[in-house]
């Protein structure tokens, strides 16, 4: 791959070193370290006090599991599937199940799943792996005591990326032998929904895209043109993020209620890029109620 020259205006006037700055998303907070450090706590406190089906291979083909967090009581249960984020090249389920506690309280059963991480797969075959999870809890619904009618799915950062890959409209449902509306609803945290800017910088040293690879796994173009094709999208962002990781979500949800789909933002600007998923998955807080509002049908 032919190396970018370092001080070329590659995207909207930012040179490289800016670019990279702009989608350094560990460079936005103080102290990244106690960020992983809190994911990993809240995880733990999750995995020893809930429910917990751990290990559920939903992907032969590469060995990608799940650890799914059943909801108490009579079901079947909506569920709300989780996609971690860690720039596609680090993190797992095991630092993620701090998404679980507020949805499991609500009567949502969570599904937290891993993927292959770059550079090991490619961004297509993460996509894949995402799309399989999908396509596993629909089949498998019924043995977990899961409502395949009512799938959510969500995700932070590049888990935003992903979260957009399983609404994107370019064929997958239908050749999974899905619904066209298996998603009922979606929320996507300062997700990256164009990678032409990604592609530009510094992550791309362990994604490799070219310009029509990058288009074709961008989520921005790939939008649902039928109102029927499209869900409930709720997104949102920390105050404290770069002018790039809000811009992106602003594009996305512009082009997505532009198509006639329902979506809205929830603003959390007290938050940083990795502390809002954490709110995600705590009772009580406006993103925390939102999605469960959302998963109840009452949008």
């Amino acid at each position: 791959m032919t190396a970018l020259p370092p001080t070329d205006r590659l995207w909207r006037g930012f040179d490289r070193a800016a670019l990279d700055h702009q989608y350094d998303a560990r460079g936005t907070v103080a102290d990244y370290e106690a960020e992983a450090r809190a994911y990993a706590e809240d995880s733990v406190a999750a995995m020893t006090t809930l429910d917990r089906r751990a290990d559920l291979v939903f992907d032969p083909a590469s060995g990608a599991a799940l650890d799914l967090y059943p909801a108490a009581g009579p079901g079947p249960h909506p569920v709300f599937v989780w996609v971690h984020g860690g720039y596609w090249r680090a993190l797992s389920k095991q630092e993620n199940a701090f998404i679980a506690p507020a949805l499991v309280a609500a009567g949502i059963s969570a599904a937290v799943i891993d993927y292959t991480l770059a550079p090991a797969a490619t961004l297509e075959e993460i996509t894949r792996q995402t799309r399989a999870a999908v396509t596993w809890i629909h089949r498998h619904a019924a043995a977990h005591d899961i409502d395949a009618g009512r799938i959510f799915v969500g995700g932070s950062s590049a888990g935003g990326h992903l979260t957009g890959m399983l609404l994107a409209a370019d064929g997958w449902r239908a050749e999974a032998g899905l619904p066209q509306d298996v998603i009922k609803g979606a929320v996507s945290l300062s997700g990256l929904y164009d990678l032409e800017p990604v592609r530009l910088g510094r992550v791309n040293d362990w994604l490799g895209l070219d310009a029509p690879r990058a288009r074709r796994l961008s989520p921005l173009h790939l939008l649902p043109t039928d109102p029927a094709d499209g869900c409930p999208l709720i997104v949102s962002y920390g105050g404290s993020e770069t002018a790039e990781f809000k811009r992106q979500t602003d594009d996305y949800l512009a082009a997505w209620t532009g198509h006639g789909h329902p979506g809205r933002f929830v603003a959390m600007e007290d938050c940083n890029h990795f502390d809002i998923a954490r709110r995600l998955g705590t009772p009580g807080t406006p993103l925390a109620e939102a999605a469960i509002r959302l998963i109840r049908g009452g949008g």
